[in-house]
């Protein structure tokens, strides 16, 4: 409906990308609070069938064959045709790496601003004011939108909860729009090869970090001991990836990846604040380390004061042991 909040949900292969949900939860929360119906689209090949398991009360199956795969000429123009068709008060994006490559044109296109990476809301005078950060999240600021709209912003990773999502069955509506391929510019090439081995830690439940606590490379046995016991992805603090001890897309942090996992164990980190904003908004977080003081301790749910050496193998042991 007009003046709704319209929530663009991300698909890839015909799997929902679970910030897309999060961002949903962020739609759902502001409908609340502004008195605004809540919609989505999902733009692909295909996608009536995955757009019958996205919980809003309708969700716009935006489909064509030149958007299948992911272009942002594709994209921009076909979402800006669903725009001026649906007239949005609202458009809200999940703040991923496809995201940030066509929001920026599509809001252009329409002539409006876009607020990128936001990590909450308030509401002012009936107003909406959205929060981002800035200096690898040493200040937040608040953003106000000026103008008409529709407005665009998109929502960080983590910000919000994919759990927390009201459970609706939604409403499947086709949404025509035009393309020509002469519109296309771009043609997609082979995936980046180094994908085949790369993890996508915005997606796992369970994650084990470590840092420099762990000391010695050799000792990240001792990190992926616990990793097998709870079927976990081990990620970590920028310093163990600048020495190579792993790979840089399992770094977590403001220069790495933003997580909200169920569960984060943090392995001997202290917790700088560009690591925090990487992933405080776990669901719970669990800290070990030999620094009463350490700021990690302030976003943990549970701390362990102590030597990890000391503490990692019998919880190992523990956990083998409540798994029978």
């Amino acid at each position: 409906m007009p003046d709704a909040i319209l929530t663009v949900i991300e698909q890839q292969a015909g799997k929902l990308n679970r910030m897309s949900l999060e961002t949903l939860a962020a739609a759902q929360a502001m409908g609340r609070d502004l008195g605004r119906e809540v919609e989505a689209v999902i733009p692909g090949s295909g996608v009536s069938e995955l757009a019958g398991q996205v919980p809003a009360p309708k969700v716009y199956a935006l489909q064509h064959p030149l958007l299948e795969p992911y272009t942002p000429d594709g994209y921009s123009i076909a979402l800006k045709q669903a725009i001026e068709q649906l007239r949005p008060w609202l458009v809200l994006l999940p703040h991923t790496y496809q995201v940030r490559d066509f929001a920026s044109k599509l809001a252009a296109s329409l002539e409006r601003g876009f607020v990128p990476d936001c990590i909450g809301y308030k509401v002012e005078n009936g107003d909406l004011v959205l929060t981002r950060q800035l200096f690898q999240g040493k200040m937040n600021v608040d953003v106000a939108f000026a103008g008409q709209p529709p407005y665009f912003a998109s929502i960080q990773a983590g910000a919000y909860r994919a759990d927390q999502l009201a459970t609706v069955s939604p409403a499947v509506e086709q949404i025509d729009v035009h393309l020509d391929p002469a519109q296309v510019r771009s043609r997609p090439g082979e995936r980046f090869q180094e994908a085949k081995r790369t993890v996508d830690l915005t997606q796992a439940e369970v994650i084990v970090a470590v840092g420099r606590g762990i000391r010695e490379q050799e000792n990240l046995s001792l990190a992926q001991g616990l990793c097998e016991a709870l079927h976990a992805e081990m990620a970590a603090s920028r310093p163990i990836c600048d020495n190579g001890w792993l790979p840089m897309e399992r770094q977590i942090g403001s220069s790495g990846q933003t997580v909200s996992p169920k569960l984060y164990l943090a392995l001997g980190i202290s917790g700088a604040i560009q690591h925090l904003v990487g992933m405080k908004n776990s669901r719970v977080i669990v800290a070990i380390n030999k620094d009463q003081n350490a700021p990690i301790f302030e976003v943990a749910d549970y701390g362990i004061v102590g030597n990890l050496f000391d503490v990692v193998p019998p919880l190992v042991e523990e956990i083998k042991k409540a798994k029978g």
